[in-house]
């Protein structure tokens, strides 16, 4: 467990520091900020670390080989020389993806073509036997990136994006991914304290990941990971090391998560999946129209949202008015609330008739977006 690796973080667009300020809390070490992601440096028990708390982290990846490769002849050698018996059972399955800029090697379907050659050809000459290919669901990702004729392997320690909690029974109409609803509540400046709000809960994600942030409870807690099926995995040491994290939890004293949608099967969906994560006594769900709300004057909530917004989910004229309506609202009666927001239309933001605020660009899936906060009555 003492050996130390290089590990790769990635996150969606837009939310590097947000994983960063993560990582710096979780005391990793050497962490450096990059495009689409973090590394850090660390050893076996740290990458347990990782996967386990990094709320706004995609996948965590492992590096396990870094070489030059010019030709196809230099790129199989490389990859023949990592032990890749340490992550795959010679029964069981695998892929390869690839990434190329600058270099000799381009074509990524080729790529990962031959890093498989390696690695099967590896186990068949040792053992007789060799994994296969499963795109789908395989037991092991492999990621080999190419720059400057410069190979990096990587494996990935989490087994599947890290935004599948394993708490969530209900899906709902366009859910907003865990990890950018953990972001957005991150990014909102919400002290766990404070009333916490949702108006536009759908099924429920922002205050379900609310509630595990205000709780302490790290939210890989519900699932297992990639590194778990590994062969030489040490399952008792990490059964205790997870069970020891997850006794850190505790519940903010009168601390209260409010949402609401109109809909009342959404509703019903986000009570199943806060009782999945443990929170079904600790959230009050209504079906309430989203003007419908409780602000209590000198209550100095936060109201974190992600309203629709045209694209997904419904019709941007339609949205007009209610966008409008519900800026007035915040107008008349949230004065010193805070209020977090994620926006993927600007003509709906600037219909909510508020000032500018702060405002980041996010990515929600494949729809550009902004991240808007301000103090309501500044």
């Amino acid at each position: 467990m003492t050996k130390r690796s290089v590990f790769f973080a990635s996150c969606a667009p837009g939310l590097e520091p947000v994983l960063h300020s993560e990582a710096q809390e979780l005391k990793l070490a050497k962490v450096e900020r990059q495009v689409g992601g973090i590394y850090f440096e660390g050893d076996l028990v740290d990458m347990w670390r990782a996967n386990l708390w990094l709320r706004t982290a995609v996948r965590i990846f492992m590096r396990v080989g870094r070489f030059h490769a010019s030709d196809a002849a230099q790129l199989y050698k490389g990859a023949s020389e990592v032990d890749w018996s340490r992550f795959v059972s010679p029964e069981g399955s695998l892929v390869v993806d690839s990434q190329s800029r600058e270099s000799e090697l381009f074509h990524t379907h080729f790529i990962q073509q031959r890093v498989k050659d390696a690695v099967v050809d590896q186990f068949r000459k040792a053992t007789g036997v060799r994994p296969t290919v499963d795109v789908d669901d395989p037991d092991l990702r492999i990621h080999a990136h190419l720059y400057n004729d410069r190979v990096t392997l990587s494996v990935d320690t989490s087994g599947g994006s890290l935004h599948k909690r394993g708490w969530r029974q209900y899906q709902g109409i366009a859910p907003i991914a865990e990890t950018l609803a953990a972001a957005i509540v991150l990014m909102s400046d919400w002290d766990c304290r404070s009333p916490f709000i949702d108006p536009f809960c759908g099924s429920g994600t922002l205050a379900i990941e609310a509630a595990l942030i205000a709780a302490k409870v790290p939210p890989g807690s519900f699932r297992t990971f990639g590194f778990e099926s590994w062969p030489g995995h040490d399952a008792a040491s990490y059964s205790r090391f997870k069970s020891a994290e997850i006794e850190r939890q505790s519940w903010p004293r009168k601390l209260q998560i409010r949402a609401s949608d109109s809909d009342a099967k959404q509703v019903e969906g986000a009570k199943q999946n806060a009782e999945a994560a443990g929170f079904g006594d600790r959230i009050r769900f209504d079906v309430l129209d989203a003007l419908e709300f409780e602000a209590k004057p000198g209550w100095n909530a936060f109201i974190v949202t992600n309203p629709p917004y045209g694209l997904r989910v419904g019709d941007e004229e339609q949205l007009v008015p209610l966008y409008r309506d519900f800026g007035q609202r915040l107008f008349e009666s949230c004065s010193g609330y805070r209020l977090a927001m994620i926006l993927g239309n600007p003509k709906l933001r600037r219909a909510l008739g508020l000032p500018e605020g702060e405002q980041k660009p996010v990515q929600n899936g494949t729809i550009p977006c902004e991240f808007f906060r301000l103090t309501l009555g500044d």
